[in-house]
């Protein structure tokens, strides 16, 4: 007996070191102290176990409020914790303030797969993460909000519809913009500040943005357009644009300029379509305004995408249960009327109502009596059987023309009580066929 209590001990023992042994170390580590509105902060997350991961890890979506998150790749790493190494994976993380506050980069439980010490097989774990908070400082006062701008290059392009050394009043430029920022999101790349100019009409067009994210960076660009419409001859200058961004690697400023341009607006006979011209230009600029507005992100029948997809499968599943139990109701009603169609109850009703009705009652009658488990299938073997004793005496040597007539619809429902009665009493099951269902 003591024996095999030390062994018991001695299996918990090592079993209890198994699982204190196996660790798990969770870091979070930023690339700098403190970032600029619009400046990403570089965060790592990584993960150790004193054995190994049997599966990859997922951090899922992770939002960070006041700050845009863009999760970049997982890579492997190692590091020695009291002195043996501990093999790990590192999730790279680029957040973007969009706000002159302080964000907390908020706690993780993430869902990892490794063995115990001593084992091989993945056991499901949550790692939790401390939170941490990402210093923001506020644009600096020099600058102007409306062009702040943080991104390690940026690239400008622009294109014209129209030809821009022959312009008459009436008519009309289309300039396109393109910027291109590194190591930015679209949605932090500012707008366009147009200038106002005189004798010309200015009808924006529909902007658009996008990123571009590869595992190791991010770049965004922002297209632009701007209608011109020119409504009085002479010489107009476009003045020069210039476009500035913070490098937070070199800490400077830095900018790109496109040169204004003057054009000299010829007179033109025929005025009488510059109004026309106004008007719809005005009807096109409020149209694709208002296509910006409502448009958004991309969803379906107001959802997003994913949403959308897990509805639809849940409607797909719900109908192809809904067409299982249809057919299995169907089913079961088919086999239960096929049942019916043969069983002692259909008959009789048919007798009954051929009493009723004066069908052929002979005939009905003999169906229904050849359900029933009697010593002869015969009306008379019937009433001695199932019977009272004034019945009998009142049919007793009767012919079955006779009997019919003597007996009442509401008799022949008691003889057919009286013959279950005498089933139940006698302990015997009913059995006409594979078919058979009680009354």
């Amino acid at each position: 007996m003591r024996t095999k209590r030390f062994f018991i001990a001695l299996f918990m023992l090592v079993v209890s070191g198994q699982l204190i042994a196996q660790q798990f170390t969770t870091e979070i580590a930023f690339n700098k102290r403190q970032v600029y509105v619009g400046e990403p902060m570089q965060v790592s997350v990584s993960i150790y176990t004193s054995t190994w991961f049997t599966t990859g890890v997922d951090p899922g979506n992770i939002k960070v409020n006041g700050a845009f998150t863009v999760f970049f790749r997982t890579i492997s790493v190692s590091k020695s914790i009291n002195g043996k190494t501990h093999p790990g994976v590192e999730m790279i993380f680029n957040v973007f303030p969009f706000e002159a506050e302080d964000v907390t980069f908020p706690s993780l439980e993430i869902n990892v797969e490794s063995p115990a010490e001593g084992d091989f097989v993945g056991k499901p774990h949550v790692v939790k993460t401390n939170a941490r908070t990402i210093r923001v400082m506020p644009i600096p006062p020099a600058f102007s909000a409306d062009n702040w701008l943080v991104a390690s290059g940026l690239s400008v392009n622009q294109n014209w519809v129209g030809n821009t050394a022959e312009v008459k009043v009436g008519d009309v430029l289309e300039r396109t913009i393109t910027r291109r920022a590194d190591a930015t999101l679209a949605e932090l790349l500012p707008p366009i500040q147009w200038d106002s100019l005189n004798s010309v009409s200015l009808y924006p067009g529909r902007s658009s943005v996008s990123n571009n994210k590869s595992k190791t960076a991010i770049s965004a660009s922002r297209t632009e357009v701007m209608r011109y419409l020119f409504e009085q001859e002479g010489e107009v200058i476009l003045p020069a644009m210039e476009f500035t961004w913070w490098n937070p690697y070199q800490q400077k400023l830095f900018k790109r300029t496109l040169a204004e341009m003057k054009i000299n607006v010829l007179p033109n006979p025929d005025l009488g379509m510059l109004a026309s011209v106004k008007d719809s230009l005005a009807v096109l600029a409020q149209q694709q305004l208002e296509a910006e507005q409502v448009e958004g992100p991309f969803t379906i029948f107001g959802f997003r995408p994913e949403v959308f997809v897990l509805i639809a499968l849940l409607a797909v599943g719900l109908v192809w249960a809904l067409l299982k139990l249809v057919k299995r109701i169907s089913e079961v009603r088919r086999k239960s009327h096929e049942a019916y169609i043969h069983s002692e109850l259909f008959f009789f009703r048919a007798f009954t109502r051929a009493m009723k009705n004066g069908g052929a009652v002979q005939s009905h009658l003999y169906r229904w009596i050849d359900k029933l488990e009697l010593p002869e299938p015969t009306v008379e073997a019937l009433i001695r059987t199932c019977g009272n004793s004034e019945l009998q005496d009142r049919t007793h040597g009767k012919s079955l023309v006779s009997i019919l007539s003597s007996i009442s619809l509401a008799e022949w429902k008691e003889l057919r009580g009286g013959y279950y009665a005498m089933v139940a009493y006698s302990g015997n099951k009913v059995v006409t066929g594979s078919l058979w269902i009680n009354p």
